[in-house]
């Protein structure tokens, strides 16, 4: 049920709570987190549910294990490291203010919205409110219309464990969205698409309200030139696979094409057929499977599939046999080959289980490839010769890496996470989260023992001769 007072009134509510306590203690920061772990760990049985019936189906296991668990090694950071992440860091100060002392102290931003995403609700959640409720700060969170089970409950579980000026939560549309982003908070941090950020900031910018935003893009996957002949090739095949069909391709840094030698798209075929076989056997009807979170994604994926196959491209099942339903929207991983261009499927974020597969002459194409297109939020890069690593390591850019793997750099709570042009801007997680939520404030002492008095009028010879020995 929505809540009873009016958006603004709650925000309000808030900001005048954080004013009146600007900095809490450690104490204070450590029992919200708490509460907030304590709240997840209460209720994982009637998490996963709402997360499932939100989708249609999505296993309990996978919540657990991409939403839950990430949460609390999220919270469990935090509180290991808060101590030293609010302690005054002391900088080095120039020669000529000697013997003074300068240091940087993080102090709470105060009232800070989150704008939370449908594909991961609950951990796309609790991640930026460790980092929020760690540097000190109250929330307020805006929860996804599309995963309205979700929503309601974690309103609910967010009434009972926290007090309204600490932690809210509000439910409802995109009318309700957009005058969320209008609010005028400290801070305000945005997980979706890409177009939806650029709208987000646009209402933030009129309250000057500071934004992170964290977007998708298309990202790539590159294997190696010379990994099939290593031995490493059906290994790394694995890995992509997997990284695509967790949660049926709706994750940000999923995945968006693959990169490979030309000559070795039918033995990815054969790989990745396997690898389908052995983690989805019977996909129709396999319960580790995730299902299309609506009619609308579902829609728009069968719509790249009929506008590639029109195209003459070459369409791969990658569970023969499995045929997509519209009924339950489920629908069963595809390679898409031979593809223009100029197909949505090569130009928007995927967010599905479609992977196209594209063949290159030698690396230095590939990285052309990657590099002439907008700055992914994350990329894949499998090889075993470090020379190769480096080169793509150092002439790409992008939000993350995973080197011979995919997706876990997001799950390594001491490395930001964040992208880069249109798919984010600023960053968080563990420490860089801490910072992002935080007044970094400039501190000087002066010493009373200070030559500053040298430099005030009437400027005269003494003034003259020591602005010549600084300006050396």
């Amino acid at each position: 049920m929505p809540h009873p007072d009016p958006l603004a009134s709650r925000f309000t509510r808030l900001q005048l709570a954080a004013r009146g306590d600007s900095n809490p203690d450690r104490a204070v920061r450590e029992r919200r987190l708490l509460t907030l772990d304590r709240l997840l760990l209460d209720n994982e049985p009637a998490i996963a549910d709402a997360v499932r019936r939100d989708f249609g189906h999505r296993s309990a296991a996978e919540t657990r294990l991409l939403e839950l668990f990430p949460s609390h090694a999220a919270i469990g950071h935090a509180r290991r490291h808060l101590r030293r992440w609010m302690r005054p860091r002391a900088r080095s100060v120039s020669l000529w203010f000697q013997p003074g002392r300068a240091e940087v102290r993080y102090q709470p931003l105060g009232a800070v919205g989150i704008i939370v995403p449908w594909n991961y609700p609950i951990f796309l959640a609790a991640a930026p409110l460790a980092a929020a409720l760690a540097a000190g700060n109250r929330a307020l969170v805006k929860m996804s219309e599309n995963t309205p089970a979700t929503a309601s409950l974690f309103a609910e579980l967010v009434a009972r464990y926290f007090a309204d000026d600490e932690l809210s939560v509000v439910e409802g549309d995109v009318g309700v969205a957009q005058e969320f982003a209008r609010l005028p908070f400290d801070h305000l941090l945005f997980t979706g698409s890409t177009p939806v950020g650029r709208q987000v900031m646009r209402a933030a910018a009129d309250s000057l309200t500071p934004v992170t935003l964290e977007l998708g893009g298309k990202s790539p996957a590159i294997i190696g030139p010379r990994l099939a002949a290593s031995g490493h090739f059906a290994r790394a095949v694995e890995r992509i696979i997997i990284g695509k069909c967790m949660n049926a391709g709706q994750t940000c840094i999923a995945p968006d094409y693959v990169l490979l030698p030309a000559g070795q798209e039918q033995a990815f075929i054969e790989h990745a057929r396997q690898v389908v076989a052995d983690c989805y056997p019977a996909i129709e009807s396999n319960t580790d499977y995730s299902t299309i979170v609506d009619q609308r994604q579902y829609a728009r994926l069968c719509a790249y599939v009929e506008e590639a196959r029109a195209g003459n491209a070459k369409i791969i099942d990658l569970a023969p046999g499995a045929v997509a339903d519209s009924a339950t929207r489920r629908l069963p991983p595809l390679a898409l080959l031979d593809l223009s261009d100029s197909l949505r499927v090569m130009q928007e974020e995927i967010f599905g289980p479609l992977l196209p597969v594209l063949p290159y002459r030698d690396l230095d194409e590939a990285i052309r490839f990657v590099n002439s297109r907008p700055r992914p939020l994350a990329l894949y890069y499998f090889d075993r010769e470090n020379a190769n690593i480096e080169r793509v390591l150092n002439e790409t850019v992008a939000g993350g890496v995973t080197v011979n793997d995919t997706i876990l750099h997001i799950a390594q709570d001491d490395l930001p996470f964040g992208g880069v042009g249109p798919s984010g801007m600023g960053c968080y997680h563990g420490f860089a989260g801490f910072e992002t939520f935080s007044v970094k404030k400039a501190v000087f002492r002066q010493s009373r023992l200070s030559a500053i008095g040298l430099f005030k009028p009437p400027y005269g010879a003494v003034f003259d001769r020591l602005t010549r020995i600084l300006l050396r």
